[in-house]
C-alpha cells in the first residue's frame, strides 16, 4: 500500500480521543466509514457526544463541517439549497444549503417529512444535489453522520428499510462507564477539549488511504463468506426480511477497511466478523413475533456468526 492507512487512522483516532472518552471502537468504525466513502447512523439517546464526535474528526482531517437539525417543518430546499435572483447581475444564484460540505451532521433525521429526508438521501446516494433543473458536485470526501433517537418516537417519521439502506454502518455510542464519565469531568474543567483540538492529517492523505483501501486483497473464499453470511439472515427463522446485496458490498469494503487499519492489505476472517453487526444488523427486518419475544437484528446476526 502506497499510503500508511494504520498510522493514519490511530493519528486521527487518537486525536478524536481526546474529546470521545472510552469509545474507541465507535470513533475506529466511523474511520472505516470514512475510508469507504460511506455514511453512518447513529442510534442513540441524547447528550452521549454525538455531535462532537463528528466535529472532532472534521477539525482531525481539516474539512469543512456543517450540522443540520432536522424538525417537522424543514423544507427540502433548507438541505440542498436555493436559487435566488440577482437584481444587479439579472441571474439566479445557486446559494447552497448546508449539505454542500465534507462532513454533515444531521440531527434527529427521523424528526424530519419523508420529503425532506429524502432530499439528503439522494445527496448521500448520488453525491450531488440538484436545484432548479442544475446539478451541482458535492465536496471530496463527503460522509454524512445521521442521528435519531431509539427512544421517543412522538412526532417523528421512521426511516423506511429501503432508507436505512443507505447507511454504510449503524452505531451506538451509548453511555459511557463511570470511570470514564469522571474522565469527562475532568477534561471539560476550564475549557472543551474541542476548542483546542487541532488538524492531524490532510484530507489529500485521507483521499490516498481510501485509494489504498480499494486495493487490499479479498481471497475468493473470504467472499463466499460474506455473501453466506448475508444469506444466512434471509434464511434465519426470525427473519422477515434479510439484508440485501447491498448488505453483501458494505461488508466486503468494510472488511478490507478494517484490514488496512490493521495494518494489512489482506482481508482474514476476523475483519468479517468484527464488522458483520454493524454492517448487517439495520439492514434486517426481523419477524413480528420475534419482536414480541424482544429478539432483535443485532442478537441475528450475533446468531448467524455462531
Amino acid at each position: 500500500m502506497s499510503v500508511d492507512v494504520r498510522a493514519l487512522a490511530e493519528v486521527i483516532s487518537e486525536n478524536v480521543e481526546r474529546v470521545i472518552v472510552g469509545k474507541s471502537r465507535e470513533v475506529r468504525l466511523v474511520l472505516v466509514a470514512l475510508l469507504c466513502r460511506g455514511h453512518v447512523l447513529i442510534e442513540d439517546v441524547p447528550g452521549v457526544g454525538k455531535t462532537v464526535l463528528a466535529k472532532a474528526i472534521a477539525r482531525s482531517i481539516g474539512s469543512s463541517f456543517k450540522r443540520i437539525q432536522f424538525t417537522p417543518d424543514l423544507l427540502p430546499s433548507d438541505v440542498t439549497g436555493v436559487s435566488i435572483f440577482n437584481q444587479q447581475t439579472g441571474r439566479f444564484e445557486y446559494r447552497p444549503g448546508p449539505v454542500v460540505a465534507q462532513i454533515v451532521l444531521a440531527d434527529e433525521i427521523n424528526r424530519a417529512t419523508p420529503k425532506t429526508q429524502s432530499a439528503l438521501l439522494e445527496a448521500m446516494e448520488e453525491r450531488q444535489v440538484t436545484v432548479d433543473g442544475v446539478t451541482y458536485e458535492l465536496p471530496v470526501p463527503f460522509i454524512v453522520l445521521a442521528t435519531e433517537n431509539p427512544i421517543e418516537y412522538e412526532g417523528t417519521f421512521p426511516l423506511p428499510e429501503a432508507q436505512l439502506d443507505r447507511f454504510l454502518i449503524r452505531i451506538s455510542l451509548g453511555y459511557p462507564n463511570h470511570r470514564s464519565e469522571i474522565e469527562i469531568l475532568n477534561r471539560q474543567h476550564f475549557q472543551h477539549p474541542l476548542e483546542r483540538l487541532g488538524q492531524v492529517v490532510s484530507v489529500d492523505e485521507l483521499v490516498a488511504a481510501q485509494e489504498a483501501v480499494r486495493h487490499v486483497h479479498v481471497d475468493d473464499l473470504l467472499k463466499e463468506y460474506i455473501v453466506s453470511v448475508v444469506e444466512a439472515t434471509r434464511q434465519h427463522e426470525e427473519v422477515y426480511l434479510g439484508a440485501g446485496p447491498r448488505g453483501s458490498l458494505a461488508l466486503y469494503n468494510t472488511s478490507r477497511a478494517w484490514a488496512a487499519m490493521q495494518g494489512r492489505d489482506y482481508v482474514i476472517p476476523d475483519d468479517i466478523k468484527d464488522l458483520a453487526e454493524a454492517t448487517l444488523a439495520h439492514r434486517i427486518i426481523v419477524s413480528p413475533a420475534a419482536r414480541m419475544r424482544s429478539v432483535d437484528s443485532r442478537a441475528v446476526v450475533r446468531d448467524v456468526l455462531a
